[in-house]
């Protein structure tokens, strides 16, 4: 009920089965061989994070995690294959717009947000752990304090 809602609301689709996962994940990737340095880095690791739903789909079909996956990686590298992604039942590459799987816009941007605004929860949960650490340390390397002499 609340899909037909949301697509009724903002009738964008996507294709499904991870096609939009890998065709974003190729974008960044191409984006970040433009980059020199640690500032590749950020597009690197979301590109990789992104590859984790068609891969997830391959290992629950059974099939070839590596082999599907390099086949899939190449397929996105080609141009107009943005559409393709891995079949939920047999696991192979297929057409997305052919079989007719789409999936909302507007639940793959929250589902992004939400993965990018956790991520950034833990990086600041990490910081302040370290940070409080460093200080404890800090701390402990501070001659202790003289004790008032007794008579």
């Amino acid at each position: 009920m609340q899909v037909c809602r949301n697509v009724l609301m903002d009738p964008q689709l996507v294709p499904g089965g991870g096609a939009t996962e890998m065709a974003v994940s190729h974008a960044l990737t191409e984006k970040s061989k433009s980059m020199t340095g640690v500032e590749q880095w950020p597009y690197r690791a979301v590109a990789q994070a992104l590859e984790v739903i068609p891969r997830t789909l391959i290992q629950n079909c059974g099939a070839s995690t590596i082999r599907v996956l390099t086949s899939l990686r190449a397929k996105h590298t080609q141009e107009g294959s943005q559409t393709w992604g891995v079949n939920g039942e047999s696991g192979a590459l297929v057409d997305m717009k052919e079989l007719g799987i789409w999936e909302p816009l507007a639940v793959k941007l929250q589902t992004y947000k939400t993965a990018v605004e956790t991520a950034v929860l833990l990086l600041r949960i990490d910081d302040i752990v370290s940070g409080h650490k460093k200080k404890g340390e800090e701390q402990n390397k501070q001659p202790p304090a003289p004790e008032p002499a007794q008579e």
